[in-house]
């Protein structure tokens, strides 16, 4: 098997893990997405898709990457939650991926409010804080996938038309 032919392959199997990584919290998704087109610019010797296009895509993953930290905090925080509940959203995000698709919808909502119950909150506080991060990862995660299909159709567009 030819080398080149290694490099395409390890490239689309980037690009599909980070678009899967986008959503699950485990995987960096459009850190994995950008290294999965950098591979296939590279492979092609960046003809197709040159040094302009790859930085245009490094700004978009560092973009998507900002969203990822600022989301569930933003969301946390315009609903009043304390930093403790962004920590434990992120940790019921994490958590939540080994209960499949419901665990990564409620595991950040579970984590910021059993956070807040365990700083002395009440209820209806430890809810909206919940509520505000599960807003956030939600709206950040489709913000970082909107970025992913973006950066897969900016490659495209540029290897099509070979504009690099």
């Amino acid at each position: 098997m030819d080398i080149t032919a290694i490099w395409w392959v390890l490239a689309a199997l980037l690009v599909v893990g980070g678009l899967a990584g986008t959503v699950l919290p485990a995987l960096p998704g459009p850190p994995m997405v950008f290294a999965g087109l950098f591979i296939a610019a590279w492979a092609g010797g960046f003809e197709q898709v040159g040094w302009t296009t790859i930085g245009i895509l490094g700004l978009l993953t560092a973009v998507a990457w900002l969203i990822d930290f600022l989301a569930a905090a933003l969301g946390a925080k315009r609903l009043g939650a304390s930093q403790r509940a962004f920590w434990g959203a992120a940790f019921g995000a994490v958590a939540g991926m080994f209960f499949g698709l419901p665990g990564i919808l409620l595991g950040p909502f579970v984590g910021a409010v059993a956070a807040e119950l365990s700083a002395g909150r009440d209820m209806q506080q430890a809810g909206r804080a919940g509520y505000g991060a599960w807003i956030g990862v939600i709206l950040g995660t489709a913000a970082k996938l909107a970025i992913t299909f973006l950066m897969v159709g900016i490659f495209a567009f540029a290897a099509w038309f070979s504009g690099g």
